[in-house]
């Protein structure tokens, strides 16, 4: 893994270096840190699950117009790293599928992309949750707060994604609930105390937003 770290982070500048929703490289960075924390306690097979934690933004269709084309990209990239057939086969099926949907979306099912997704719920938590939630939110021109537009529950992915709210909403809608989502141990543990920071930071917003001192 450290003899392909320094080419993934080269594509990846390439690729999410223009990012301003909280998807850049630093973001890669944390979740591929994440997964490393997690793997000393959980087992899993490290390199798919590093390489899956490095470039799963890659083929997201929110941040990309083609996906296809970029997972395409992506691809041939993993290929001149010496990926095997297997390995591909792992690392896409982790990066399909451990987005959120709107919390429509099958459980995974593999130890890997259990641990893949823990990391990257976890860096949507916590200090650094609310920091890329307010960027994001900034990126796609998104209201802060509007008290007569209420948080919502989603049919299906295509709903969510659709869907224009407000950033504070966003809270309700998905962040707080992913404490609950968590599959590993170690990022249960990690989550409740980034899952308090991000209520005491609402309830504090709301406050001020009230004029409350």
């Amino acid at each position: 893994m450290e003899q392909v770290y320094p080419r993934i982070v080269e594509f990846l500048e390439e690729e999410l270096g223009k990012d301003t929703s909280g998807h850049s490289l630093d973001h890669a960075i944390r979740v591929y840190k994440n997964a490393k924390a997690i793997l000393k306690s959980e087992g899993g097979n490290e390199r798919v699950v590093l390489i899956s934690a490095l470039v799963h933004d890659v083929i997201d269709s929110k941040l990309f117009e083609d996906s296809r084309e970029q997972q395409a990209k992506l691809l041939i990239f993993l290929q001149t790293l010496g990926c095997s057939q297997v390995e591909l086969k792992e690392i896409f099926y982790i990066i399909e599928n451990i987005s959120y949907k709107g919390g429509t979306g099958e459980p995974v099912h593999t130890l890997e992309a259990k641990i893949v997704q823990d990391a990257d719920r976890l860096d949507a938590i916590g200090a650094i949750g609310v920091g890329r939630t307010f960027m994001y939110g900034g990126s796609r021109g998104t209201k802060m707060y509007d008290e007569n537009i209420l948080p919502m529950e989603f049919e299906d992915e295509t709903a969510y994604r659709q869907h224009k709210g407000t950033v504070i909403n966003h809270f309700y809608e998905k962040l707080f609930k992913l404490k609950d989502l968590m599959n590993t141990e170690t990022a249960k543990k990690i989550a409740n105390q980034r899952h308090e920071f991000m209520v005491t930071f609402v309830e504090e917003f709301l406050n001020e937003w009230k004029g409350q001192a």
